[in-house]
């Protein structure tokens, strides 16, 4: 209860209608109460990972996807979310620098390295960039290197100059060459291989990528489809749909998410003002649209037929709110203030009793409330790999900030 009173009145200041705080300038108070909440969910998140890691062990090769039903549903290391809690064990101990943390971090990863020669689906940027990745950023071991490396020479092998795009997947008759906007994701990896190697092309076709899915993906206010399909010899779309999302017209909230941070983070490599101008009109869209909750945890789609009484998705918030925060940093202008307060609301909501699990519950996994593939009636209000890595990274971000 204590908690909950703190972070009301943290929420209380930063969206009143006198708050006239800019980042890093809240009073002396509310930047203490926001610097408890990050230190108390960090810390709380260190024992949940290492929980769910010991549980985990004696699994061989396998990794933790949700919790579901009183039980806790496990891949090897082909599944797309693979690498997300290896990722977790690693953001972990660039804060804590505990050697525990350090030992589970390197045994997922080596769970997850087979990943890098998928040449399958797009998906081998999340499975690779986040845990082998994150390993060489932290290490600077030259073994995680070249398998970063690998696995972008795996990624790019889907690329088609035609297109101009990596092609997600192979599995369904009705599209020609789908193009998911979850794959911006995928395009880090390409601009860090890019730079680290000195070879450009991995960084043209990341651009490439980037630019053909601003052009087809976007409706006119910036919402964004699930898939778009082209013609893999003209590079002409066929057809715009959804997959994950309510109806080919909706606004699937992960997948704006993916949009928002994935031209964020295009920005931040290549510094293109066009990608920066894509990424504030898509946080617009997102944090004004009527049908975003007053927490900010958005429903699982901004069109989904049963609001307010439909599912949340806090992995899309987990996301928005860690691109939000790099955005307010990489844009001074005006609106860097939204988009910070924005993100500062996300996370004290996803750092409440509503959200954040308690110690030993939730199958190890912090976060509540996160939302799969909903059509499907595939994890539905449950805890995700992936939301807990982005909300970590978003903690992260706000504690260098305040």
């Amino acid at each position: 209860m204590k908690r909950t009173i703190l972070l009301f009145a943290v929420l209380t200041f930063f969206f009143s209608a006198t708050a006239e705080a800019t980042p890093r300038r809240q009073s002396g108070k509310e930047t203490k109460v926001l610097e408890q909440m990050v230190d108390r969910s960090l810390d709380l998140s260190r024992k949940q990972a290492i929980f769910l890691a010991e549980t985990m062990l004696p699994m061989e090769n396998k990794l933790p996807r949700t919790y579901q039903d009183d039980k806790l549903r496990v891949t090897d290391y082909t599944a797309w979310t693979s690498g997300f809690f290896p990722g977790v064990l690693w953001l972990l101990y660039d804060v804590f620098r505990d050697e525990q943390l350090l030992h589970y971090a390197r045994h997922f990863t080596d769970i997850v390295e087979p990943a890098k020669n998928v040449r399958s689906h797009h998906d081998v940027g999340f499975m690779i960039y986040n845990s082998a990745g994150q390993a060489y950023r932290l290490t600077g071991e030259p073994h995680y290197l070249d398998v970063i490396k690998t696995a972008s020479e795996s990624l790019i092998s889907r690329y088609n100059p035609s297109v101009g795009a990596i092609r997600s997947w192979d599995w369904n008759s009705k599209w020609k060459y789908p193009v998911i906007i979850d794959n911006m994701m995928n395009l880090e990896m390409l601009c860090f291989t890019s730079y680290e190697t000195g070879n450009p092309g991995f960084l043209e076709i990341a651009r490439k990528h980037a630019d053909t899915t601003m052009k087809n993906h976007f409706r006119d206010d910036y919402s964004t489809w699930h898939v778009v399909s082209y013609d893999p010899e003209t590079g002409a779309p066929h057809a715009k749909n959804t997959h994950q999302g309510f109806s080919d017209g909706s606004a699937w909230a992960r997948g704006q998410a993916w949009g928002l941070y994935g031209y964020v983070m295009m920005y931040r490599e290549t510094k293109d003002p066009s990608y920066l101008e894509q990424a504030r009109n898509i946080a617009s869209f997102l944090i004004d649209h009527p049908n975003m909750p007053e927490d900010m945890v958005p429903y699982w789609d901004f069109d989904a037929p049963c609001i307010p009484d439909d599912v949340r998705d806090a992995s899309a918030a987990a996301i928005m709110a860690s691109a939000l925060l790099e955005l307010s940093e990489l844009d001074k202008s005006r609106d860097s203030k939204i988009w910070y307060k924005t993100a500062v609301k996300q996370l004290v909501s996803l750092s409440s009793e509503q959200y954040q699990a308690s110690y030993g519950t939730n199958g190890g996994f912090i976060l509540k409330h996160c939302t799969g593939f909903k059509p499907a009636g595939s994890e539905v209000d449950v805890p995700l790999s992936y939301a807990d890595y982005y909300y970590i990274e978003a903690l992260i971000r706000l504690r260098k900030l305040l």
